[in-house]
């Protein structure tokens, strides 16, 4: 909207023009007496002129971006900015009784923003759908380009990548990261929220990590599609700014890491830690001694402190100043600053303020780039309501392991511990708490345990089929020779593809056949969780046997597929809801 000839937009504070109607309980615009609406921006009114709010017209804080399938062409990375949090309720300009929809508040909580009042002001009046509107124009999305799932679903897990870019973008940031880069992958967290969501982790990937990036088909602005080479035996933070890589290829290179397939993605640049600290009224941190960093200019005496804007920034950028001086010390400074912001965003002084989930509605869609999949107001905040979900204390903050690169004198990169690293990307992948949570899944854990208690038949005693439910062609008759000719079990056959894919490999049994599943599950190490009691069918012969469905998680004859039951004790961990000081 042109600007030109009305009051800045910016000077106005869209919370400041919502009061409280003590006749209905709800929060209502305020109108200026002789003009009309609001300070909220939306397209003009009659005559040519845009609503107003104290008693002058208004435009908009910018003009609205158009949708994009892929990144602004005058970016070689993209250009992170904007997105939305979870609903939450109409704001108004001061502190006072919360509106009445108040059960939803503590369900409604993206992680990083804190949340949206967008279903409450869709419902509520015609200028509230405008400032709708303008929200959804504050998202800025880039394609996906297929490397994702095509979005969350909430009967499964979810998993989302969130990368904060070193790319130097908007005012205030001329001193920050490479002066003449696209930007690299600076700062990556893998989100994962359980299937039954009552816990999630958080996995960080240190920049410097010696990794392969596959290669990555991308969208170009005319909607074509171009394939960037891919590169071996590189530092994962190229994944993204380097060569013209989008998201898309940062997200196709943590499947290929971990095995985890992304729902979808989130951007950051500087700005986005500098204004969602702001719109939530600061972030409480601690020091165990004092840090005067040049490099990042952070200046703060030891001791707890809240902090915002550019000395929120310095805090997450510092790594000289701490641990080990390197960036592996700083992924844990970044780690207490996020899990003290959840706790802000969550706390009752955060949700029940309308003026700060209104600066933040405003920030968290102008500061992050999201996926096309989520480009909207309302996509956002579904996602919002299961992110939500969780504890503060069952969210663990874990880094993945890494050692020094053995091929370098000067160590200024670092390879995956092995075997550490696999096993916790396996905790990931199949769903397994880092933290404790729950009664219920402690008994079904102690449940699946209990099924691999007992005698067990010998190998030449077990008869079963093998069904290939989504594993690599081939693998039903590999596994099938495997267990005949190295382990003894002659009594078994190749009974094709099974009818649907599974994610994980299962063996189905019936009661009486338990000590057979028990010494399968010995000679394949399968989990407890892969056993499932319920009938036998008839092989080829007609003789009762059990199943044996090879999921998309089979690696191969002979390769292990028990799920470890705890984290590796040296991987580096802590829980949101725990206030640790940086030393």
């Amino acid at each position: 909207m042109d600007a030109q000839g009305r009051g800045r937009a910016d000077d106005i504070d869209p919370a400041d023009q919502w009061v409280l109607n003590p006749n209905t309980g709800e929060y209502e615009l305020r109108l200026a007496p002789s003009a009309a609406q609001s300070s909220v921006p939306g397209p003009r009114g009659p005559g040519g002129r845009g609503t107003t709010g104290k008693g002058g017209p208004a435009g908009t804080r910018r003009t609205a971006p158009a949708r994009r399938s892929g990144a602004a062409p005058d970016a070689e990375a993209p250009s992170p900015r904007r997105r939305t949090g979870a609903p939450a309720e109409a704001a108004a300009g001061r502190r006072g009784r919360r509106p009445v929809q108040k059960k939803a508040k503590g369900k409604k909580v993206l992680i990083w923003t804190g949340g949206t009042l967008a279903f409450v002001l869709v419902a509520a009046s015609g200028a509230a759908y405008l400032y709708y509107e303008h929200l959804n124009n504050n998202i800025t999305s880039v394609s996906d380009d297929g490397a994702g799932t095509g979005g969350f679903s909430k009967d499964r897990a979810i998993n989302i990548l969130l990368v904060g870019t070193d790319k130097r973008t908007g005012k205030g940031n001329e001193g920050y990261g490479d002066k003449n880069s696209s930007g690299h992958a600076d700062t990556t967290l893998v989100l994962h929220v359980s299937k039954d969501r009552s816990n999630a982790t958080v996995l960080s990937i240190p920049r410097d990590l010696i990794t392969d990036i596959p290669d990555c088909p991308t969208t170009q602005e005319d909607g074509s599609e171009k394939v960037i080479p891919g590169k071996q035996r590189t530092r994962f933070n190229n994944s993204l700014g380097q060569e013209e890589r989008t998201p898309s290829c940062t997200m196709r290179t943590i499947t290929e890491l971990t095995g985890l397939k992304m729902d979808h993605f989130m951007v950051a640049d500087f700005n986005a830690v500098k204004t969602l600290t702001s719109a939530v009224g600061g972030v409480d941190v601690c020091l165990a001694k004092d840090i005067k960093d040049p490099d990042s200019k952070l200046d703060l005496p030891k001791g707890e402190h809240t902090i915002e804007g550019e000395e929120a920034l310095a805090f997450v950028r510092t790594r000289h100043s701490v641990g080990f001086g390197g960036d592996l010390s700083r992924i844990e400074l970044q780690q207490q600053f996020l899990g003290s912001m959840l706790r802000k965003l969550k706390s009752n002084d955060t949700l029940t303020s309308p003026g700060k989930m209104i600066k933040l509605a405003e920030a968290g869609t102008k500061a992050l780039t999201v996926d096309s999949q989520i480009s909207t107001i309302k996509k956002l905040a579904d996602l919002g309501a299961e992110l939500g979900k969780f504890d503060t204390k069952n969210l663990t903050f874990a880094t993945v392991p890494v050692d020094d690169n053995p091929a370098e004198k000067v160590k200024a990169t670092v390879v995956l511990r092995e075997p550490q690293a696999q096993q916790l990307f396996a905790m990931v992948r199949d769903d397994v708490s880092l933290t404790e949570v729950k009664q219920e899944k402690k008994k079904e854990k102690a449940a699946e345990a209990a099924r691999l208690k007992g005698t067990k038949a010998p190998a030449s005693e077990v008869r079963v089929r093998i069904l290939n439910g989504g594993a690599v062609a081939g693998s039903a008759q590999e596994t099938l020779s495997w267990l005949q000719v190295q382990e003894g079990v002659t009594k078994s056959e190749n009974a094709g593809n099974a009818e649907q894919p599974l994610a994980k490999t299962t063996l189905e049994y019936a009661p009486d056949q338990a000590d057979q599943a028990r010494r399968l599950a010995d000679i394949m190490g399968l989990s407890g969780a892969a056993l499932k009691p319920g009938e036998s069918v008839t092989n080829s012969q007609g003789v009762p046997a059990m199943t044996l469905t090879l999921g998309k998680d089979f690696e191969g004859a002979g390769v292990p597929l028990t799920t470890p039951a705890k984290v590796p004790d040296d991987v580096q961990k802590a829980t949101a809801d725990k206030v640790e000081c940086a030393k």
